[in-house]
């Protein structure tokens, strides 16, 4: 069947986005493009079910890279139930961000069909009729409606992303004709162990606009 094995693409963009580097914690600075992560993400809030995992395949990248840096004042604590009270002005610090400005994208991902028996207990479902293409065909048309569970952001959930499916990939605008090697990147993080999350990256290298993200379980990946 067509809708097995098949690769969708999304065109994305919004006006900023913050792909957080997480060795830059006091200060937001972004990775100069969008992450696998993120786009997963993107992905995930379209459609979601326990019985699958999207996994990013190729990152085309369709405006120049464009910076803006932003600084605004933050409260430097966290509250708790079990905590006095937060005194506002006096926990108030003034943090930059860098961001980027302007942004827009092809994703490329997959469905991948996950059987009762390679899922975690508290993710099993007995239903008879799970199959691949039953939720490729409703992630499709999701997407073509512009239907989301949540609404997808860029990076961080104050940068909104728009979206669309892309249909017809044979007559596409090109990417920006631009090589770059962005060196590590963040891929992912490992749920396997829920006890013990840990981060997965990857070499991402631009080619003339165009980032081929290895598979989950490719030894280019770094855990």
């Amino acid at each position: 069947m067509e809708h097995f094995d098949k690769e969708f693409c999304l065109e994305v963009w919004g006006d900023m986005a913050c792909f957080t580097r997480p060795e830059l914690k006091v200060e937001r600075v972004s990775y100069d493009v969008i992450t696998p992560s993120a786009a997963r993400a993107i992905f995930d809030a379209i459609f979601w079910k326990p019985a699958i995992r999207w996994e990013v395949t190729k990152i085309e990248v369709l405006n120049p890279i464009k910076w803006t840096s932003v600084r605004r004042n933050e409260v430097g604590a966290i509250g708790r139930l079990s905590s006095s009270a937060i005194y506002i002005e006096e926990k108030r610090q003034q943090r930059n961000s860098l961001l980027l400005a302007d942004v827009r994208y092809r994703i490329y991902a997959k469905l991948v069909f996950l059987p009762q028996n390679m899922r975690k207990d508290t993710m099993r479902e007995n239903v008879n009729d799970e199959n691949p293409g039953k939720y490729n065909a409703m992630f499709e048309r999701r997407a073509s409606k512009g239907q989301c569970f949540n609404q997808p952001y860029l990076g961080t959930r104050e940068f909104s992303a728009s979206f669309k499916l892309v249909t017809d990939i044979n007559e596409l605008p090109k990417p920006i004709e631009e090589d770059k090697d962005f060196g590590i990147m963040l891929y992912d993080m490992d749920f396997s162990d829920e006890k013990n999350i840990m981060p997965m990256f990857f070499r991402a290298n631009m080619k003339q606009g165009v980032i081929i993200v290895p598979p989950y379980n490719s030894e280019e990946i770094l855990r």
